[in-house]
């Protein structure tokens, strides 16, 4: 699986960027404008709704719950510092899909019993698209974490996040991980259409 979070350090506009993801065959979309204003993102959600909703693009919100809530989209994905997802929960319904950042295996402890849908496990790698970066895990970081959850028997299902290229996506999946969320490789791309498809044609038959 591919999830794609926005990115607002790049030259190309946001809801540009989503349609050129979604035309490269994305459908897991992550708004994520750290610094916008509710309504800059109810701008931003309006019209790019409509064309999530006819390709069947998954969309979610970062952090904003109560925002989610109102512009009635998919779930949320928190933040360490966001809020608990068990008030998210609570305010979103039984139906939203909700997924939390963890950088050790006591995080993933923390949470594993509590109603959340995906771990997002990083940072992978240095990236600019967060201003408090978490320690970076690198590869054998990442791979040590899904060994603990395997040994655990936790299954929830964990994609790898933070600074990750193309090239890096095979590594990771035979690390362990189920997917990645991408942001600034895609961004940043000179074709973010084609770009998208290159990762997309790195991900498992049926993600």
């Amino acid at each position: 699986m591919l999830q794609y979070i926005t990115n607002t350090d790049c030259q190309t506009p946001v809801i540009d960027q989503v349609m050129a993801v979604i035309d490269g065959g994305c459908r897991w979309i992550q708004v994520r404008m750290k610094d916008a204003s509710d309504d800059e993102i109810r701008t931003v959600v309006e019209a790019i709704k409509p064309l999530c909703i006819e390709t069947q693009s998954f969309l979610i919100l970062n952090d904003r719950v109560e925002l989610a809530k109102k512009l009635d989209v998919g779930g949320v994905h928190l933040g360490k510092d966001d809020m608990p997802c068990s008030q998210a929960r609570m305010i979103l319904g039984p139906a939203a899909v909700i997924g939390v950042t963890a950088n050790t295996i006591e995080d993933i402890e923390k949470v594993k019993s509590l109603d959340i849908d995906y771990i997002g496990i990083g940072s992978f790698a240095h990236t600019t698209t967060k201003k408090r970066l978490a320690p970076v895990l690198g590869l054998e970081g990442i791979r040590e974490i899904c060994r603990q959850m395997n040994e655990r028997g936790i299954e929830l299902p964990h994609v790898a996040v933070g600074g990750i290229r193309l090239e890096d996506i095979d590594a990771l999946l035979e690390a362990g991980v189920n997917g990645a969320a991408v942001s600034g490789a895609i961004a940043n791309a000179p074709d973010i259409r084609e770009a998208t498809r290159l990762f997309i044609e790195k991900m498992p038959v049926g993600e």
